[in-house]
């Protein structure tokens, strides 16, 4: 363990699209202020990096994914991944944020001292190879967490029968191995997510045959990657002006449309079956195969753009077999029918695992936190948890939408503890009359598995999760930083 122990204002944990924002807000509001990115692995982009999969892109247009204060100048509005982490990139290089990450620092353990107002952050360093990693020590006035929400190390991957019997290669997104030839090779998808309805169409360009095998279907809705009326107001407006129209506009169509999905299920239903039928003609099994159990907007909606699953579909290049594993074989899958699907290599499209905070261990005083028993203030603090917040996106829109606020309402906190000399600010929930609810409102697989670990929402304000972007702005941009909740010392 180093002796020296380096103390700043601010620590940020994380250098991928919530901690870069969050590094540009701290420099433009609190400029005063020493700050330092703790990232683990050796680059920026987080997702963006780790994800290396073929296709890999946004689900969410990056005129919303984007930062509010860098307007996204390229054509495609639905953008790859090596697009998206450029952006990324060249927001920190271009502000000078990359000179403040420390790569290769795990962060594992945050200590807070109510005495010394202050958090003591643990983090390994290195060890690379046969050398075991060096513990350092940061000290911080506030923590910023900005992790993500889900566990790097590995996706969700479940034990399939029979898995040992399979003579080719089983592969998983998250840990996409470069070597991987799937040239003329037959390729089966075990999943129906974001990640399958990628992979399908662009691995189909070279396969011999791609089959996207789920157990139950999920809504699927085709987008243009490219964005006309875009791309005319950027030729003839200013680019910050046009970017913030166009930013605003897909803002109140997506809360609109997830609004008309919540309200009236079977016109959404309709509407997007409608579109599933016009580009895949009469003939095609769309009760089978797309159309959900559940009403859309329950889990995240899937988008392809330009409607290229669909077109791949169309060519026979690739299928959609909606059915149960019996067994993997040695050729390929067992299906509950009895029918066999060949096989040269299996992608278990299956999902993520779902982490709070990175996996930090967190003490206040000594007292252990458990998350899992914590409410959530603003989305973004925690109960009886002390000058920390993170930054945690969407779930029905783009995740940066309410990073970039969240970053806003930090910097607001920081600067009216200064002016008023406080060093500590705390949630305190000192309402009786608020109850527990689950902080994810969604029945997708992956928040299903984890959503007794995570931390919980309240019945009402400010303990609420609204997922309401326009509520947000007027909470978290205009409204009162000394609401009675948070208190200060």
């Amino acid at each position: 363990m180093t002796d020296t122990i380096e103390h700043l204002d601010v620590l940020i944990v994380g250098a991928g699209l919530s901690g870069i924002g969050a590094g540009f807000h701290l420099q433009q509001k609190c400029p005063g202020k020493s700050y330092a990115i703790l990232e683990g692995r050796d680059c920026i982009g987080g997702t963006w990096d780790l994800f290396r999969y073929p296709g890999v892109r946004s689900d969410s247009d990056m005129f919303t994914l984007g930062y509010s204060f860098r307007p996204w100048t390229e054509p495609k509005a639905i953008a790859d991944g090596p697009r998206i982490l450029n952006y990324v990139r060249e927001t920190a290089v271009d502000n000078g944020i990359d000179k403040k990450i420390r790569f290769h620092h795990r962060v594992k353990r945050a200590s807070w001292s109510s005495a010394q107002s202050r958090w003591t952050v643990e983090a390994e360093r290195g060890g690379q190879g046969e050398a075991p990693p060096e513990i350092v020590r940061f000290t911080c006035n506030f923590l910023f967490m900005c992790s993500g929400y889900y566990n790097y190390a590995g996706g969700y991957r479940p034990e399939f029968p029979g898995e040992q019997n399979f003579a080719g290669r089983i592969v998983h997104p998250q840990q996409w191995p470069n070597d991987l030839d799937y040239a003329g090779k037959r390729v089966v998808v075990i999943g129906s997510g974001a990640t399958a309805v990628t992979l399908v169409p662009e691995l189909a360009k070279q396969a011999a045959h791609v089959t996207m095998l789920q157990r139950s279907p999920t809504w699927v809705v085709a987008r243009p990657a490219e964005d006309p009326l875009a791309n005319k107001l950027r030729a003839k407006l200013p680019p910050k002006l046009a970017y913030h129209l166009i930013r605003w506009r897909n803002v109140l169509f997506g809360m609109y449309f997830f609004q008309l999905c919540r309200r009236k299920p079977a016109r959404a239903r309709e509407l997007i079956l409608g579109g599933v039928k016009l580009a895949m003609g009469p003939d095609y099994d769309i009760a089978t195969h797309f159309t959900p159990r559940y009403n859309p907007w329950e889990q995240r909606l899937c988008l392809v753009p330009d409607g290229d699953l669909f077109r791949t579909l169309r060519q026979g290049r690739a299928s959609v077999v909606t059915n149960t594993i019996d067994s993997f074989t040695e050729k390929g899958i067992r299906l509950k029918d009895g029918s066999e699907l060949d096989a040269d290599i299996i992608i278990t499209a299956t999902g993520l695992n779902l982490q709070v905070l990175g996996g930090l261990e967190v003490n206040v005083d000594g007292r252990a936190v458990d998350f899992a028993r914590e409410l959530t203030y603003k989305g973004m603090m925690y109960a009886d948890v002390p000058n920390m917040a993170s930054a945690f996106g969407y779930t029905n829109a783009s995740w940066t939408l309410k990073c970039d606020l969240t970053c806003e309402y930090v910097c607001r906190l920081i600067n009216y503890m200064d002016r008023h000399g406080y060093k500590q600010c705390v949630p305190r929930n000192v309402d009786p009359t608020i109850t527990e609810l689950p902080s994810l409102d969604f029945s997708s697989g992956y928040v299903q598995r984890s959503v007794a670990m995570m931390p919980k929402q309240g019945s009402k304000r400010p303990w609420r999760l609204y997922q309401n972007y326009a509520l947000d702005i007027v909470t978290l941009r205009y409204g009162k930083v000394d609401d009675g909740v948070m208190q200060y010392s």
